[in-house]
């Protein structure tokens, strides 16, 4: 490409791809501990975190075999494949940066929707003192908001495959400094290759997944859990979902150029 040679919208969308995906690991380098934290530190039960752990792992095994279509009574499905098929066809006939972009503008659409369910249901059991029971339903729509961003870009998500890469996603979001590297690096090598990996197994990789939650939200749902307080607990809700969002949204848009240029809609080295 010579050196006053214009980039081409697809050329130009994977650069933003990149700039964002870059300050979003930038921003994920260390994890800083709050005062609110150090003071919870001494009052949190030390079996509160093996009690996370089994909640989030019993919501994600139980989600995966039962409570797909259960999910899928809260969207319409039919609309976002709908909506995903004229995006397609409106950028095949124009082929510009606007038709390219609304793929990734739909995603954040539902993903915004998504924080305001989340915020609800985080402060409105946070009023009650509900922490615990907030998993299940947290887990939903954790799941439920990476399905519809999925749907967004022209992906279905029940198949073991795509349920990796879903737990690989909220691991990822979830993560810090050099387990945040190591995790996006392995879900840009799923995203060219697409396959499980020889030694995959469902079990171990919610059971991680639960774990990375559970730390990640472990004085959060133990303040969720003290009636009125329980407010400033479970409007973290809101933060976490918005990260997993935001991550699961970048990862989506990159997995979707990915495809557009091994198709031969483009040539870039990826």
């Amino acid at each position: 490409m010579g050196i006053f040679q214009k980039k081409n919208p697809f050329e130009r969308e994977w650069d933003n791809l990149a700039r964002k995906e870059s300050a979003f690991l930038k921003g994920r380098q260390e994890k800083k501990d709050t005062l609110l934290n150090q003071k919870l530190a001494e009052k949190v039960p030390e079996k509160l975190q093996h009690t996370l752990d089994a909640a989030f792992a019993k919501a994600f095994m139980l989600i995966f075999e039962k409570g797909t279509a259960v999910i899928e009574k809260t969207y319409r499905k039919e609309d976002l494949e709908k909506t995903y098929q004229v995006n397609k066809y409106a950028d095949e006939v124009r082929q510009n940066r606007s038709s390219l972009r609304a793929f990734s503008r739909k995603a954040g659409t539902v993903g915004a929707k998504n924080l305001v369910l989340s915020g609800v249901s985080g402060i409105g059991l946070g009023t009650l003192g509900i922490g615990l029971p907030d998993i299940p339903l947290f887990t939903g729509l954790i799941l439920k908001n990476i399905y519809e961003i999925s749907l967004s870009y022209g992906y279905d998500y029940d198949s073991e495959e795509e349920r990796y890469f879903v737990l690989l996603l909220i691991q990822g979001a979830v993560s810090y400094g050099d387990q945040m590297k190591e995790q996006d690096l392995k879900l840009n090598e799923y995203i060219i290759t697409g396959q499980l990996p020889e030694d995959y197994s469902r079990e171990e990789e919610i059971s991680r997944t639960a774990r990375l939650l559970s730390k990640e939200l472990l004085y959060m749902k133990f303040l969720q859990g003290i009636p009125i307080v329980g407010v400033v607990g479970g409007a973290y809700d809101v933060i976490y979902m918005k990260q997993i969002s935001a991550y699961a949204n970048l990862k989506y848009w990159r997995r979707f150029l990915n495809e557009k240029n091994k198709e031969g809609c483009e040539k870039i080295s990826l």
